[in-house]
């Protein structure tokens, strides 16, 4: 089942938490790398879980995260990763959040060569999931397909995030030109 499907067939109000994400984020193009970080950082503590619980964590990240502050979060030491292994507003998960680190560290390095992450991104752009993956791999801590998969259509780089009959994708298409480029 499709998560636009999901979407318009929950009748439950206590999920408009996902409306709102399919709406107004899922396959929207970020330009900031923080919010890109950010939304790496949700797609990894997923892993596992239900995208419901990541949503409704959301804020307890941003603010466990410096609000997902690339510069900060790659300065965090062990004491920084205890503080987070204690906090109830994130998956309290050790891997994951080593993850996030060290992925903070590696996103400073692309943004010393390549001026952002969006740059890198767009550099990289088209290619198909499994070049994605296999990319993402060599590359970043804790970012297997599914991760990768997840990311790249919640962020616009791969299309797949709203069925054609969806009313957003017309929206997201166009925010996103690129899309009609994938091989």
């Amino acid at each position: 089942m499709s998560y636009c499907y999901f979407v318009k067939n929950n009748k439950d109000p206590k999920k408009n938490i996902h409306k709102e994400y399919h709406d107004k984020h899922y396959g929207f193009p970020i330009h900031d790398d923080n919010e890109l970080f950010g939304r790496l950082i949700l797609e990894i503590n997923q892993a596992g879980l239900s995208w419901e619980t990541i949503l409704k964590k959301e804020e307890g990240f941003r603010a466990a995260y410096h609000n997902f502050d690339i510069k900060k979060v790659a300065k965090y030491a062990e004491k920084d990763r205890e503080r987070l292994m204690k906090d109830a507003g994130i998956i309290r998960n050790r891997l994951k959040i080593n993850a996030a680190i060290e992925n903070a560290k590696t996103i400073i390095q692309i943004q010393k060569e390549f001026g952002s992450l969006k740059n890198w991104l767009s550099s990289h752009y088209p290619k198909t999931k499994e070049e994605w993956v296999k990319l993402f791999k060599k590359t970043f801590k804790f970012t297997g397909g599914e991760i990768v998969n997840e990311f790249l259509m919640s962020i616009g780089y791969l299309e797949g995030a709203h069925t054609k009959e969806c009313p957003v994708h017309a929206m997201v298409l166009k925010k996103n030109p690129m899309w009609g480029r994938v091989k």
